[in-house]
């Protein structure tokens, strides 16, 4: 089911329970009951739990933000580190230099090809992306230069696949989902007391407070759909894309 449905049908179904709730409470109601009569302690309670929870909906919604953009500089990290590789082994001779960028480019392939559905479908990444890797950190590392500035190039060399392995591994631990579960139940709880805070100050069935309380739920519903959809930063609508090794390896989809 495509994201934007799911989310169209959340805000109307939080829309739709509260106005079945409050044509049911004004139904089974008593006869004598005073509408206009609210506590004062209602309504500074009310005022209160809207103002803790839009702090916390704050807080998640930034936590994710944050974590979706670490996310995409992981990613760039790892494809400018794995171009840097290929653009510093020109000083090698001929044979090692091919050698070491067909490698390289067999792994960006297996990335934006294989690995990137993998991490989308399965929330992890795939052994052959790690074994590629490893045989780039070989064909590296076992090199011994045979002059002094291929021996100048080859330390940065290592570098380069050290910080394409870091980030490899950054990925690997963004690649579920980031808020743990109780968070989660606290922020469903906390939208259910907070919506439910909207009948203790006791709406009348007025076109304008049903609108104004159906609205109320469908804008939390909403945020609640965008920190679900930031969760998962490589998985689900709004993810981290492989366009950064597609700017560096134009080929490497082909």
């Amino acid at each position: 089911m495509p994201e934007w449905l799911v989310l169209t049908l959340a805000m109307l179904a939080a829309c739709v329970v509260v106005v079945i709730v409050t044509l049911v409470r004004q139904r089974t109601a008593a006869e004598d009951e005073d509408i206009n009569d609210t506590p004062d302690v209602i309504e500074y309670m009310t005022m209160w739990i809207g103002v803790v929870y839009a702090i916390v909906l704050g807080l998640a919604i930034a936590g994710v933000w944050e974590a979706g953009n670490a996310a995409q500089d992981h990613v760039q990290t790892e494809a400018a580190a794995l171009h840097e590789i290929s653009e510093r082994v020109r000083v090698y001779p001929p044979g090692v230099r091919e050698h070491i960028r067909d490698d390289v480019n067999a792994y960006v392939g297996h990335v934006v090809t294989v690995e990137w559905k993998t991490m989308r479908d399965d929330g992890r990444l795939t052994a052959r992306g790690t074994e590629l890797l490893q045989k780039v950190r070989a064909d590296v590392t076992d090199y011994q230069p045979r002059s002094d500035f291929e021996g100048q190039a080859y330390q940065p060399l290592v570098d380069q696949v050290t910080a394409a392995d870091q980030a490899r591994n950054a990925r690997a631990d963004a690649t579920g989902a980031i808020m743990p579960g109780v968070v989660w139940f606290g922020l469903i709880t906390g939208a259910v007391i907070t919506i439910g805070m909207v009948f203790a100050l006791q709406i009348r069935r007025t076109p304008r407070e049903l609108i104004l309380a159906g609205l109320f739920s469908a804008l939390i519903a909403f945020i609640l759909f965008l920190i679900w959809d930031f969760d998962a930063p490589y998985s689900r609508g709004i993810a981290t894309s492989a366009d950064a090794f597609l700017n560096l390896f134009p080929h490497a989809a082909d």
